[in-house]
């Protein structure tokens, strides 16, 4: 039932008649589904509910605006627009509030997000780009509040590339740069940081990017008069206004019951916007919200009878019903029987969702009875497997749990059983598993033949007299040829242009490639990696700079929870195969220590942890990816921009193999493992052990996400029976990690003779100073001393006491 995109300037008054009664009877559409989606909520069939009752006449005047090949980064109340643009369902809208898992069926998540979060498929089951130019596109939703403005300006400067920048296949992405990125987001959430950093940067940046605040007074319980100076977001974003001198912002204000007056301003906005590429920031005001924020809690808690009355009044539904009838569009009477109709729609909708939920359970279930009814007939513990079996059955509504839950528990009674009804039963488990499994963890990567562990390793090569250069020189021309190669290459961030990054890794290329492709960006390393994600998004390839590894921290919850889960949470239908480029290791000083990377890894599952030793080694990581569909952090060696590196003479071409590890020095006695700067003192322990009898083995593990895929640490550690893992981070964070996948994935404890070790940081961040980093991190003293310890365990007659 989506409305009518194209506003025509001369219609008849039965099509604009017609045009009315289709858009009121979306809105009533949609409220019903959200008064029954609470309703299924507080019965239990739902677990949680989040609706957008209240904002659904702006959201239909906004989707007459919205174009094909435009992009959607909102939140989660816009599900009239998404049902206005056709792309939800009422059967749909209620496979998402059960987490039904069939993609077919609840196309957003999969079940994999609550309901409320939308999304289009941008990518076939194969993960190919589909055509976005020729449909309406939507970013997949993220539930933190404001979550989802970074990734709007990425989207929105996507059609700034494209416009601008030559040489660019557009093809499936861009019709001239003529899209347009649409933001929303509740009055409160503007009081987020993020929402200030995104419109602060996309006033610099000029770029077509609309922003509905949808305002109703409140944000969960709490006023604005709490959230907001002077109650009023629009008032003070005045500043940002543009002017005849001065570039800026267009702003409107319109009331979000005013059914003309949205239309009006919507499809001004979008003129702005798409046409003069300006952002424009439309306050929706005098909102509701009818049913409070959300199923935990109801709105007549917190707000008084007038303002309950004052809402009754100013619905918008009901402002457009009213509006209708005193332009003689509709009579009470055909209102009243098209409300009706809708209603006995949505419900027939809802139980047609539920039984599509439902019905794939049943059967299972009713397998699981007779498998366990087999087993009981078997079994001297039938007594027991009955009862379980009749727990089961009487489940009226079970859902996968259940089945699988006592199906488990069926096992116990028959472990000294050898039968093949016992058989039977771990067979049915198994492959219950097997086909149930990936319908909640599929797809933390990409599953594309683009997948970067598909991506093969090409070794750099050197001519005979190859030339010893600065690491930063390896690093520059290579960037240089990943430029010339893939024109929708372009690379952002603070010093990253003008003067070509802190250490000279983009030396002279603004100048070569213009300031669109190699560009400065302000201080606000959110909203660089959400231009990053939203590019990546339209099919530009962007590598985002942040200045380095410490300051990845004001960037590390958009890392988190939008690129990390982006795949995953759309069920590999979106991608965003971001480069995120940062420096760190050994660095010195207590905000410049650049040794968080436990908390990296446990905060971005999703995204690769890439730490080469060198700037070749980080090179070739760029090249892998930019074959690779996949986003991934690139930690680059602070200290070895001035070291000395041969120059390839495959520049541009030669690849590191991802989440496969290097040893460094073949040895027989220990392992040691490490990565980064600190490899530089593991080495020159190792040669340092060699002198008095310890032959170290020396593993660069060079990607952390994934680790040793083929499992080579063990194999080491088979031959050496002892490992050490050297890491700066503090105790329990990436040593520990490394440690727990050597451990419990590879199964190496069964080849080791003495207790495993990690050698990390102390548990404070670094004094400024050298003497602050030998104090603070493993020193080559440190590590010597820690493996000899353990040959002293060992060995104490060869190995005495040192001290």
């Amino acid at each position: 039932m989506k409305t009518n995109p194209d506003i025509k300037t001369e219609i008849t008054f039965e099509d604009f008649k017609a045009e009315v009664i289709n858009d009121y009877k979306l809105a009533v559409t949609s409220r019903e589904c959200s008064l029954l989606g609470r309703r299924e909520v507080l019965t239990g069939k739902a677990k949680f509910g989040i609706f957008g009752g209240g904002k659904e006449i702006p959201q239909i005047a906004w989707a007459k605006a919205f174009a094909n090949g435009d992009f959607r980064s909102g939140y989660y109340r816009d599900q009239t627009f998404m049902m206005a643009i056709g792309e939800l369902t009422v059967e749909q809208f209620f496979a998402g509030l059960y987490a039904n898992t069939d993609l077919q069926q609840e196309p957003m998540s999969a079940g994999r997000q609550m309901g409320g979060h939308f999304t289009t498929h941008s990518l076939d089951e194969k993960g190919q780009w589909k055509d976005l130019t020729k449909q309406k596109n939507s970013s997949s939703d993220i539930s933190p509040t404001a979550g989802q403005m970074p990734r709007l300006l990425g989207l929105a400067q996507a059609s700034k590339i494209y416009r601008k920048v030559q040489g660019i296949d557009t093809t499936n992405f861009s019709e001239n740069g003529n899209e347009v990125a649409w933001g929303t987001i509740g009055n409160a959430s503007t009081s987020e940081g993020l929402f200030f950093e995104t419109i602060n940067a996309a006033g610099v940046l000029q770029v077509p990017m609309v922003v509905s605040v949808w305002d109703d007074d409140y944000g969960i319980s709490v006023h604005a008069k709490h959230q907001t100076t002077k109650e009023n977001i629009s008032e003070i974003l005045k500043g940002f206004q543009r002017t005849e001198e001065e570039d800026g912002y267009e702003i409107f204000r319109v009331k979000g019951w005013n059914y003309p007056e949205l239309i009006d301003v919507y499809q001004r906005a979008a003129k702005i916007a798409r046409n003069e590429h300006v952002p424009v920031l439309i306050h929706v005001q005098e909102l509701t919200q009818p049913q409070g924020h959300s199923t935990s809690g109801s709105h007549e808690r917190y707000k008084d009878n007038d303002r309950l009355s004052w809402e009754v009044e100013y619905d918008c539904n009901a402002q457009m019903r009213k509006w209708m009838i005193e332009n003689n569009i509709a009579t009470e009477e055909e209102l009243t029987a098209l409300e009706k109709e809708v209603k006995k729609a949505v419900r027939d909708g809802k139980k047609a969702a539920w039984n599509a939920f439902l019905q794939p359970i049943l059967e299972d279930r009713n397998e699981a009875v007779s498998v366990l009814d087999k087993l009981a007939s078997s079994s001297p513990n039938a007594v027991f497997i009955n009862k379980l079996k009749q727990e089961l059955n009487d489940i009226s509504e079970p859902l996968r749990r259940d089945v699988l839950s006592i199906a488990r528990k069926a096992l116990r009674y028959v472990l000294l059983e050898e039968t093949d009804e016992k058989r039977a039963l771990q067979n049915w488990i198994k492959n219950y598993f097997d086909e149930n499994q990936p319908k909640y963890s599929s797809h933390l990567h990409s599953q594309s033949n683009f997948n970067a562990l598909n991506q093969k390793a090409v070794e750099p090569t050197y001519n005979n007299n190859a030339e010893l250069v600065d690491g930063r020189i390896v690093l520059r021309e290579n960037f240089d040829a990943i430029f010339n190669k893939y024109p929708q290459a372009l690379i952002f961030g603070e010093d990253s242009g003008y003067i070509g990054d802190v250490n000279q890794g983009l030396e002279g290329l603004q100048e070569k490639y213009g300031d669109l492709r190699v560009a400065d960006t302000g201080i606000r390393e959110a909203t660089i990696v959400g231009q990053g994600i939203g590019m990546a998004m339209r099919g530009l390839r962007p590598i985002a700079e942040i200045q380095y590894l410490d300051y990845l921290m004001y960037a590390l919850q958009i890392m988190s929870d939008d690129l990390a889960t982006l795949q995953y949470r759309t069920k590999g239908r979106q991608k965003a195969p971001l480069i995120v480029r940062t420096r760190g290791h050994r660095l010195e000083g207590i905000w410049h220590s650049g040794s968080q990377m436990g908390g990296i890894l446990n905060l971005i599952r999703g995204i690769h942890v890439l730490v080469p030793r060198d700037m070749t080694k980080a090179a070739g990581f760029y090249n892998t990816l930019l074959e690779s569909d996949e986003p991934a952090l690139i930690v680059e060696c602070l200290n070895g921009y001035r070291l000395k590196e041969k120059l390839p003479n495959n520049i541009g071409e030669f690849k590191t193999p991802i989440g496969v590890v290097e040893t460094l020095k073949e040895g027989e006695d220990i392992t040691l493992v490490s990565y980064g700067s600190t490899l530089r003192l593991v080495m020159q322990a190792a040669q340092e052990l060699q002198e008095v009898g310890i032959d170290a083995e020396v593993i660069d593990v060079q990607s952390l996400l994934p680790l040793d895929i083929n499992q080579d640490i063990s194999k080491s550690i088979a031959k050496t029976n002892r490992v050490l893992i050297i890491d700066e981070d503090v105790e329990g964070g990436a040593s520990a990690y490394i440690l727990n996948e050597v451990l419990n994935n590879q199964n190496a404890f069964q080849y080791l003779d003495s207790q495993p070790k990690t050698l990390a940081a102390k548990p404070h961040r670094p004094a400024y100073g050298t003497d602050g980093d030998y104090f603070s991190k493993p020193s080559a003293e440190d590590i010597f001393e820690a493996v000899y310890e353990i040959m002293n365990e060992t060995n104490p007659t060869d190995y005495p006491s040192l001290r």
